[in-house]
């Protein structure tokens, strides 16, 4: 056992002094208002909108800026996510983004999507709903990233570690009586909410949810019907994590509601200024 200690201490010693992390660097400003002010372009040419103005540009941070226009405009999410992309790609920005459209008049998000380095964990809601003519803002934020300076050492050694330790586990599994363990599903209305499975279960209907929805969920039910505040939750969700991205928050209840709807016994109500209940009637 001493020497499985020493062996992983030595392991992880050569990954904290061989892979150090250095941050990847923002993109440049010039560079981001040139390919916002084409991204307002082709959204008012799509609605045959040749003599409205896009306003200038507005940095609003070192990784954050906004897009406003002259004149009330409708927003096609398809065509802006087609055009952000195309925009970051011809100028060579990073793809690490997050792209909200707020109303002018409250600040809440009409839409919101976020795109990766790695397109698995884009999250990226359903198209085809264009917004209603209104006063919009779009606002970008790049995600910073960080790189190491010796990736495939990194790699390599990770393989490593995880391997021994998963050769103790499985050792001490198969020396060690244990007992199968079922998850029990909470109740929520008349779905099933299986925590650690991250999913709702409706009839023979199941309804998959992502880590955060996940933590969310767990967080009002167990404060259901009562108030639980915008502060409680980004701390708990997010803060602890050491994230927090623009408005996360708005993003995923407004997932939550859509995924909850067909129970019109369980619904996610937003007390203004304070933050959100979840209301679940017997």
């Amino acid at each position: 056992m001493r020497r499985r200690i020493l062996f992983l201490s030595f392991l992880i010693g050569l990954i904290t002094v061989g892979c150090q992390k250095k941050e990847a660097p923002m993109p440049n400003v010039s560079q981001v208002k040139v390919a916002l002010r084409e991204i307002g372009h082709q959204v008012l040419k799509a609605q045959e909108d040749t003599t409205s103005l896009v306003l200038p540009v507005k940095q609003l941070s070192s990784e954050a800026f906004a897009l406003q226009f002259e004149n009330d405009l409708r927003v096609d999410p398809t065509i802006l996510q087609n055009e952000m992309e195309a925009a970051i790609d011809r100028n060579g920005l990073p793809r690490n983004s997050l792209v909200e459209v707020l109303t002018c008049e409250t600040g809440e998000v009409a839409y919101s999507y976020q795109r990766l380095r790695d397109a698995e964990k884009d999250i990226v809601p359903c198209g085809g709903r264009i917004l209603p003519s209104g006063c919009y803002e779009i606002q970008l934020h790049f995600i910073a990233t960080q790189s190491t300076g010796n990736e495939p050492l990194f790699f390599v050694l990770v393989f490593l570690v995880i391997a021994f330790v998963v050769f103790v586990f499985v050792s001490r599994y198969f020396t060690t009586p244990h007992e199968d363990h079922y998850e029990e599903s909470l109740e929520l209305g008349r779905f099933r909410f299986y925590p650690e499975q991250h999913k709702l279960v409706k009839e023979a209907e199941e309804i998959p949810l992502s880590n955060k929805e996940c933590e969310l969920l767990t967080i009002l039910r167990a404060n259901a019907n009562q108030v639980v505040t915008r502060e409680e939750l980004t701390k708990r969700v997010w803060e602890d994590n050491g994230v927090i991205v623009g408005r996360s928050l708005d993003t995923y209840i407004s997932k939550l509601r859509k995924k909850l709807q067909s129970d019109q016994g369980v619904s996610i109500t937003n007390v203004h200024g304070v933050g959100y209940r979840l209301e679940v009637t017997s």
